[in-house]
């Protein structure tokens, strides 16, 4: 994994320098929007509505709308100057119960790794932590925009779940919540019987995407029927306009529909080729 911010947990007088990695990720296949005659790529230019000029990403602002339609732009000066105390820093405001902490209010979940010289302090706290049952409210600045946190512990690593301010949170606004609906308390009982019936232990592993099982299989369907298109003008390096390998085609599809080919994995097949005198083998990717 690779950390995408260091800074230090505030606890106290006690400062913890830890490193922030992402601790989830979306296994969703991805599509390109091509066009359906020959599979090129769709482009999208940024264009004024104004004069009708492409506009250079140099020249791009951010701006804020009035209910008037005006507009007031902002540029990377003004938002220099909006103090951001916590640019660098988990500041932990206080610890609650953890299930004060309701599921809808979060966003993102982060692992939080130590540095060297933070380790002992970072064991305390987590053990600490871990033994009170509780969960550290703490506020945290990414990517320019500060966000409210918890603090928990998950498998001994501290983690850092971004939670989403209360006025993000909807009010549930139904009318059968106004109603006086009555439930019987034999209807009751059934019910809580039908859920204790049910219960079992969350197992994580024993569930998986068959949505995108299906869409993988698809994929590989048409790359072993070689039903994939090969866009005219696509330049390609020579060594990779010798006949493919469908197997070769077949392995770099999969791994594309899965978030990509490891750089590791790319080396070691190029070793073995040299190795073996063979020559290097075509690699497509199919237009999904």
């Amino acid at each position: 994994m690779r950390s995408i911010w260091a800074g230090a947990i505030s606890f106290g007088l006690v400062v913890i320098p830890v490193k922030l990695y992402s601790a989830t990720e979306q296994r969703d296949i991805t599509f390109r929007q091509v066009h359906r005659k020959d599979g090129a790529r769709i482009q999208f230019r940024r264009f004024c509505t104004l004069d009708g000029e492409e506009v250079p990403y140099a020249d791009i602002a951010k701006g804020y709308e009035l209910p008037t339609g005006d507009m007031v732009v902002l540029t990377d000066e003004d938002l220099a100057d909006v103090p951001l105390v916590t640019a660098h820093r988990i500041e932990v405001l206080h610890f609650a119960p953890a299930a004060q902490v309701e599921p809808i209010y979060a966003n993102k979940s982060y692992y939080l790794e130590p540095e060297p010289a933070g380790s002992r302090a970072y064991v305390l706290f987590r053990d600490a932590l871990e033994g009170s049952g509780k969960v550290a409210v703490a506020k945290v600045a990414l990517r320019q925009r500060e966000a409210l946190a918890a603090l928990r512990v998950r498998e001994g690593v501290l983690t850092l779940e971004t939670l989403l301010w209360p006025d993000e949170v909807r009010k549930p606004d139904f009318a059968f919540l106004d109603e006086d609906i009555e439930v019987r308390s034999q209807e009751l009982k059934m019910a809580a019987s039908l859920i204790d019936t049910m219960t079992e232990d969350f197992e994580p592993d024993q569930y998986h995407d068959s949505y995108r099982e299906a869409l993988e299989a698809v994929v590989q369907a048409k790359v072993e029927g070689n039903d994939v298109v090969r866009p005219s003008g696509l330049d390609l390096p020579d060594t990779k306009k010798q006949p493919a390998d469908l197997t070769e085609i077949l392995r770099a599809s999969v791994a594309a529909v899965k978030g990509g080919r490891k750089s590791d994995d790319d080396q070691g097949d190029d070793k073995g080729s040299s190795k073996s005198g063979a020559k290097p083998r075509t690699r497509r990717k199919a237009s999904a």
